[in-house]
């Protein structure tokens, strides 16, 4: 009941107090003021931004995106800002309440449901629903992407040829970091690329360096697992041998340590192979802090547990 309360209230103070906030944006500053939900998202505002963007995150590291709930703070982030960018496809699904009303006061948009629905990989538990973890696909997540350079043009329209040239910039640095992955993937074994990880983050990442992905939850954290989910992970582990396993920076580790505890039990090594960004990327000013280095981050981590 107070949970339903606060959001009540965030979305009434936003609806309420949207007008003001159009009228101080970039008016005063001189810079259009955005507010994004996760970080993946407000580090791409900023590459494409560059120096006429003011940006906020409302989600930082460690940070659940899929058991997230508005709270008292996010008002006034969300009040000041001329635009929002989130994911959408239920991956901020606590907020999408607030989302879908502060969308009628100013513009928000959900970048990944830009991606046509067809290249977007089904819940094989939940045939309504699709993986929200698009990110992890360096070509999906550029046309996630070009909703925040069409956006932004929308909103600030005398600056058009700087963000589409900054996107493109943008552009070439994520094939870069295509080109990196697919030749650090490609120097595993076959046989042993096998991702494990909490919980079914990492099925985009599978599919574009053919690698087999298991984890222990559903597509969403807030889905539970069970002693059965625990032990057939265990029994298929031991039974083919798997060098490692990995832990997420958003997600508590209790749930693949026991996977580990169990594998062991059955007398097979099994290592922790180390910790991966998946919904959440590292702390701001750091190279985590950056969706490219986040991405290598994991490849590389990745890399050396498996290879």
């Amino acid at each position: 009941m107070k949970g339903r309360f606060m959001i009540a209230t965030v979305m009434a103070v936003v609806f309420m107090m949207g007008g003001c906030a159009q009228e101080s944006g970039t008016k005063e500053s001189g810079k259009v003021r955005v507010t994004a939900t996760i970080g993946q998202i407000g580090d791409a505002v900023k590459e494409i931004g560059g120096d006429r963007v003011e940006v906020q995150t409302l989600m930082g590291p460690g940070v659940d995106p899929h058991l997230y709930k508005a709270k008292q703070s996010d008002i006034g982030k969300l009040q000041e800002a001329d635009l929002i960018f989130y994911s959408g496809l239920h991956l901020e699904g606590k907020m999408l309440e607030v989302l879908q009303k502060v969308n009628e006061t100013k513009p928000a948009y959900a970048i990944s449901e830009s991606i046509p629905k067809e290249r977007l990989r089904a819940d094989e538990a939940n045939a309504a629903a699709v993986d929200p973890h698009v990110w992890f696909d360096i070509e999906l997540w550029k046309i996630a992407v070009g909703e925040v350079r069409d956006g932004l043009i929308k909103e600030d329209p005398a600056h058009e040829k700087e963000y589409r040239k900054n996107t493109e910039a943008y552009y070439d640095k994520l094939d870069e970091l295509k080109k990196y992955a697919e030749e650090k993937i490609g120097s595993i074994p076959p046989e042993q690329r096998v991702l494990v990880t909490a919980h079914d983050a990492f099925h985009y990442f599978g599919d574009a360096y053919d690698m087999e992905v298991m984890g222990l939850q559903g597509l969403s954290t807030d889905a539970e697992y069970g002693l059965g989910d625990v032990q057939g992970l265990v029994e298929t582990l031991a039974e083919r041998e798997i060098k490692a396993v990995f832990v997420e920076s958003s997600i508590s580790e209790k749930s693949i340590t026991a996977v580990m505890e169990g594998v062991r039990k059955k007398g097979k090594d099994i290592d922790l192979g180390g910790e991966l960004y998946s919904d959440a990327m590292g702390k701001e000013g750091t190279e985590t802090g950056t969706y490219v280095g986040m991405y290598k981050h994991n490849v590389d981590t990745i890399v050396k547990a498996l290879k």
